[in-house]
């Protein structure tokens, strides 16, 4: 057995890059879900090959931090198999989570093929190594996935279950620490030997041929991480004017509208729960279902006041229907929906509390 040890800069280095990429993925696909299925397949693709590259580059980065008493290098081949695995994989799970309803069981599935992506990224990377071979058991494998899957699981429950920023930051530091836990709890399981076996499938790469590709990667990482980073800082756009007038309520004819497999569908205001901000678009939550609906949070304001719905928060329209109990924080509040499955609760900020409250005869 090989002694062996790592570059403290480097491995700090790893973290950076899996935390950027992380922050990247998950903001580039906030609000994906209410766009149109090419332009949502478009962004979904490109957050996957952020978030897959994300991982191949922090391992590898970690990689070049590895020291060993022996020259060593990877096979090309192998190596480009990797990251090809970590894109694909992660991919899957984005398609998931943007083209399917978004229940608990949907994010789970999608977190465990992220953690499992993650996994098998690092072990068919590992398998790349020429000249020194890695060294480890079922138990240190299966360690390393429980590890993965549970940080990952949590990494896509956090920045998924409401696609605030706040949520996105703490989906962002879950998906860094599963990436960079995942590489070095394997690592520190795994052990090195000495290997006269030089026949690899495909071209060998030494350490500084794979530094300068790993260095484009990260550069790429970098600078779309400043560009979402620039847009995530931004101002949010101003409300409108208090003294503005509001547009009349139109009546509705056919009922609110919400898409499911390609197809425009209608319902009675009054099975609906609650609807969530979106971006430019909303989701409606009914029973177990989260549906897309084209309508703006404003005009979903506009058009439901008169069936009763009221502005909790800026991102929040409630059904006080629905409401099965309310608790009254310091400043604020929170409506709860016991027999909504898609819905927990809902915040209520502290300028909506005393409408809130009054409509729920509080």
């Amino acid at each position: 057995m090989l002694d062996y040890s790592h570059n403290p800069w480097l491995v700090a280095a790893s973290l950076a890059v899996a935390l950027m990429a992380g922050f990247t993925g998950l903001y580039l696909t906030h609000g994906a879900s209410g766009l149109k299925p090419q332009q949502r397949k478009f962004v979904v693709a490109l957050a996957a090959v952020i978030l897959g590259g994300g991982i191949w580059s922090m391992h590898f980065v970690a990689m070049l931090g590895l020291q060993l008493p022996i020259l060593f290098y990877y096979d090309a081949l192998i190596t480009l198999i990797s990251a090809l695995v970590a894109i694909l994989m992660v991919g899957l799970a984005l398609l998931l989570l943007h083209f399917r309803p978004r229940t608990m069981q949907t994010m789970v599935t999608a977190g465990v093929i992220v953690g499992l992506g993650i996994v098998v990224m690092h072990y068919v990377g590992m398998a790349g190594m020429e000249l020194c071979r890695p060294v480890y058991t079922f138990w240190d494998v299966a360690i390393s996935t429980v590890a993965s899957v549970l940080l990952s699981v949590l990494a896509i429950w956090v920045a998924y279950d409401n696609r605030t920023q706040r949520n996105i930051l703490l989906g962002t530091v879950c998906f860094g620490l599963a990436v960079f836990t995942m590489h070095f709890v394997a690592a520190g399981l795994t052990d090195f030997i000495a290997s006269d076996n030089a026949g690899g499938t495909g071209p060998a790469l030494n350490n500084q041929v794979l530094a300068m590709g790993v260095t484009v990667s990260v550069f790429l990482i970098c600078g779309a991480f400043l560009l979402t980073g620039i847009s995530f800082i931004g101002p949010e756009p101003e409300a409108a004017p208090a003294q503005t007038p509001a547009p009349e309520p139109t009546a509705l004819r056919a009922g609110v509208p919400f898409e499911r497999e390609g197809q425009t569908f209608f319902t009675e205001p009054g099975r609906i729960a609650a609807i969530r901000a979106e971006g430019h678009y909303t989701v409606l939550y009914m029973g177990s279902e989260k549906l897309f609906c084209p309508w703006s949070i404003t005009e979903a304001e506009t058009r439901l006041t008169p069936d009763g719905f009221l502005r909790a928060h800026r991102s929040y329209l409630v059904n006080p229907k629905h409401v099965s109990s309310f608790e009254r924080h310091k400043d604020n509040g929170t409506c709860y929906f016991d027999g909504v499955d898609a819905l927990a609760k809902v915040p209520v900020s502290r300028s909506r509390l005393t409408a809130i409250r009054d409509a729920l005869g509080l």
